[in-house]
């Protein structure tokens, strides 16, 4: 009975599956924001790219 009464006690898990959503959430918001703004870093490269070569 006491192990069982620790058991829930314990807090250490909850702990654990907040983080991991929280982890969840940020990947999920820099996945929206990369798709959001695909063109313009693709725009951003590209003059990087053309910059670098043409100063070759």
């Amino acid at each position: 009975m006491k192990t069982l009464a620790h058991f829930i006690k314990d807090e250490e898990g909850a702990s654990m599956a907040e983080y991991a959503l929280l982890v969840g959430l940020i990947a999920v918001a820099l996945i929206a924001a990369i798709t959001a703004f695909r063109g313009s870093i693709i725009n951003t490269f590209t003059r990087v790219t053309n910059a670098l070569n043409a100063a070759q």
